[in-house]
């Protein structure tokens, strides 16, 4: 079976993602990236997902 094309911008996204969902300032994660602009950090390189989400519902419901 082939492996499936990783990119190192497909890693930086996922770097950024993970960061983000361990909580991470975002103006430290926009730091880090090296963004002139917090939208480009959010908005491009964050991704949230179903799992993320719900684990932040769950926290309120706590």
């Amino acid at each position: 079976e082939a492996l499936p094309n990783i990119t190192p911008h497909t890693m930086r996204h996922t770097f950024c993602t993970r960061l983000a969902q361990a909580g991470m300032n975002p103006k430290d994660l926009q730091y880090i990236m090296g963004h002139s602009n917090i939208t480009m950090t959010l908005n491009y390189y964050a991704h949230a997902d179903y799992a993320s989400a719900k684990a932040a519902m769950d926290k309120l419901a706590a």
